[in-house]
């Protein structure tokens, strides 16, 4: 790899990477980006009520961002590799805190889909820079603890935006959420100017544009189509043309990149057993767990009646366990092989689950905790070596190839289970609302969203409806944890030898850094 690195302060003299602040700055833009996911979330119940975003809506404010973040991601990250992943961090966080600036003055659920379209495109370019940057500036004898923590950092994330956004919306309204991204966007930008080292791979091959609007497409169709299926029926020969479609278009992707002679990602790397395992694995562990943060915070705010904080706050034992078991589990796979803690985590993902979706309105709160620490715990200990095989399988000059198969993987992961579980939830509560004696008026709103009908309704149809959504929740929970046991059998299957992926020659990181 023809990878060159240089120091952003000091031109025409080599000066040591800082490994520790660029550690801390990186997982700081990393946190960024990843917090944007779920935090919004929260403000759910408060979006819905101001700019009355149906339920469909409001899965579009959440998977607009996450749609864009995933389809761009392989065009992103090799952009920054030929170009400086300095410069897509600093280009990404610049353009992320625009659009959050935006945001701020919106009033309507569709410009605020099309400014979280523009979050996810920003973020495409921050999220494969930053482990990149790892891989590419950690001497080997370090990299694998820094790529756990960014792991730890990837998937606590999550549930720390959360937390931060319900401790702003207690003061101020949902608006407060993107201020929060304005600010942590801000002191990425700085902190990236001043400790992190430019890298890249300069090339003279062409993109691969053809196969980056291919994904984009592909991806889109799919997911437009899963996210409309309440509205039009699953049954529809809209919604399952627009499926097959989309199916059809990303098989297409795969064939020209397989005849591409610089494709943005190369079909035959899955032939890896690792790599194989840890991309589905990260895939389908991030299925159920974005989908399971876009039910959940709905659920305990609109049918348990919990202020946004309180909501946040009820699901902290989850990333209470979540960063420990991440920074553990390297220690268990060195012991006891990558595939024995992974397939544990990933059947705790499932048991965890399968627990939450025995909640309902009059639920203990107990309940919630003992699905949210196998859930917690388990994600914990398949991120890392989930990660880690992905990285591990190729050599340094495919660095960049592992970050953007991981980061894909986890934001496809994570947008259709945003799209698939939230059109269960949906497609449940609208069969299961029971609307007998309410006036059509009121059962066209009500049929929206549980939010709409608890600003509308009578304490009885309130009830029903919160019963419905309930009813939605059970089964979208269940299918991911289907999606976390499928993920289990794929490990087992794919390691049944639990060989290691082969040991490279230490990566140019290993070697001084040059100034340009």
């Amino acid at each position: 790899m023809n990878a060159v690195l240089t120091s952003p302060n000091t031109p025409g003299a080599a000066r040591p990477v800082r490994h520790g602040a660029v550690l801390a700055v990186t997982c700081l833009a990393l946190a960024t980006v990843v917090a944007a996911m779920a935090s919004l979330n929260v403000a759910l119940p408060d979006i819905a009520r101001e700019t009355h975003a149906s339920q469909t809506q409001l899965s579009w404010i959440i998977d607009a961002y996450s749609l864009v973040f995933a389809s761009l991601l392989l065009l992103a990250g090799t952009l920054g590799d030929r170009f400086g992943r300095r410069r897509a961090l600093l280009g990404g966080l610049a353009v992320f805190g625009a659009g959050s600036l935006a945001a701020t003055f919106t009033t309507e659920p569709t410009t605020l889909i099309a400014l979280r379209a523009v979050l996810g495109l920003a973020a495409a370019f921050v999220m494969p820079a930053t482990l990149s940057t790892i891989t590419t500036t950690f001497p080997r004898a370090q990299r694998t603890r820094a790529v756990s923590v960014w792991a730890a950092v990837a998937g606590a994330s999550a549930v720390l935006g959360l937390l931060a956004s319900g401790i702003v919306l207690e003061a101020w309204s949902w608006r407060s959420v993107f201020w929060l991204n304005v600010v942590l966007a801000a002191v990425a930008f700085i902190g990236t100017l001043v400790v992190v080292p430019e890298s890249a791979q300069p090339g003279k091959q062409r993109l691969d544009l053809v196969g980056a609007l291919l994904t984009v497409a592909g991806l889109g169709i799919l997911v437009y189509s899963v996210i409309e299926a309440p509205d039009h029926g699953w049954a529809a020969a809209r919604t399952l043309g627009g499926i097959a479609t989309g199916l059809v278009v990303l098989v297409g992707f795969v064939a020209w990149e397989l005849r591409h002679p610089h494709p943005l990602l190369d079909p035959r790397l899955f032939r890896q057993p690792h790599l194989a395992a840890g991309s589905l694995s990260v895939t389908l562990q991030f299925f159920g767990f974005f989908g399971f943060v876009f039910v959940i915070m709905q659920y305990l705010q609109l049918v348990r009646g919990d202020s946004a904080l309180v909501a946040a706050l009820s699901v902290l034992p989850m990333a209470a366990v979540m960063i420990p078991c991440s920074r553990i589990s390297p220690h268990l796979t060195t012991r006891f092989g990558r595939r024995g803690p992974w397939t544990v985590g990933l059947l705790a993902v499932a048991a965890g689950l399968v627990v939450l979706s025995r909640l309902d309105a009059d639920s203990s709160y107990w309940l919630l905790v003992a699905g949210l620490l196998p859930l917690g715990g388990g994600m914990g200990l398949a991120m890392t070596p989930a990660t880690s095989s992905i990285t591990d399988t190729l050599p340094p000059a495919q660095q960049n190839v592992g970050s953007a198969v991981n980061d894909l993987s986890r934001e496809l992961g994570g947008a259709l289970g945003i799209a698939v579980l939230g059109s269960v939830l949906d497609a449940v509560y609208r069969s299961n609302l029971d609307l007998t004696g309410v006036p059509a008026p009121v059962a066209d709103v009500a049929r929206s969203s549980l939010a709409a009908a608890t600003a509308v309704g009578s304490p009885s149809l309130v009830e029903r409806a919160r019963d419905a959504f309930a009813d939605g929740m059970h089964l979208a929970l269940l299918t991911g944890a289907g999606a976390a046991v499928l993920a289990a059998l794929a490990v087992v299957l794919l390691l049944r030898r639990d060989h290691e992926p082969p040991v490279h020659a230490d990566h140019p990181a290993d070697e001084p850094v040059k100034a340009g």
